[in-house]
């Protein structure tokens, strides 16, 4: 696609810096799919819980007082949105964020935007 000129001239000068370090939508298509999931209050809690430890359903569900369908339903999201992961061990399964940059970076946002503070900063 042909660059144009910005419509109006604001004396920044900056133009051509902006649209070398513009992401392109492909590039930035994970990071907006991922927030949009965590957009949700209870999909936002369930992932923060997920930041500091490896829960099953049933903990989970207790954890943040939902229903065990309820909570399947909202790993279900965050984990084909990768930001979680999941373990077989004989008939449970375990959940734990994914170790991803994505996945850490919106850790860190969630509780810098929030003032959470992580509990392991009270050992």
């Amino acid at each position: 696609m042909k660059e144009q000129n910005l419509p109006h001239d604001h004396g920044h000068n900056n133009e051509e810096l902006i649209r070398k370090h513009l992401p392109g939508e492909a590039e930035i298509a994970g990071v907006s799919e991922a927030m949009k999931q965590l957009g949700d209050p209870s999909r936002l809690r369930i992932f923060w819980l997920l930041c500091h430890c490896e829960e099953c359903v049933l903990n989970i569900a207790a954890i943040v007082n939902m229903t065990s369908p309820a909570v399947s339903h909202h790993l279900r999201i965050l984990k084909s949105s990768g930001l979680i992961v999941s373990r077989r061990e004989g008939k449970e399964m375990y959940y734990r964020t994914a170790d991803t940059e994505l996945a850490q970076m919106l850790h860190h946002m969630i509780e810098k935007l929030g003032k959470i503070t992580c509990p392991e900063e009270y050992i």
